[in-house]
């Protein structure tokens, strides 16, 4: 797997950084019959963002790839989940 890195703001605390895309619904969720009949196979490949690897380690190390694809697949769900809100005003504040 082929992640790129380039350098921008993070989707999530902002920061100027080295990004790799997240996807939003984890690959590993693709073939699974619940996200087949939820998304289309062009949501599942594109819907993602891109994320400094701080915040990227951060989110997969905090939910299981099926509770992320289910349950934080957008950027204002990632946010408004406690754990992840505590890790951002955190890591803003980080050099």
């Amino acid at each position: 797997m082929n992640q790129n890195k380039k350098i921008g703001i993070c989707s999530l605390c902002g920061r100027e950084r080295k990004l790799t895309f997240h996807h939003l619904i984890p690959k590993t969720c693709h073939s699974n019959k619940w996200f087949k009949k939820n998304f289309s196979r062009d949501d599942m490949n594109h819907r993602g963002v891109e994320l400094c690897s701080e915040c990227h380690k951060f989110i997969h190390k905090t939910h299981t790839e099926k509770e992320l694809g289910r349950n934080f697949n957008t950027v204002e769900k990632l946010m408004a989940d406690p754990k992840i809100m505590k890790f951002v005003k955190w890591v803003k504040k980080q050099k």
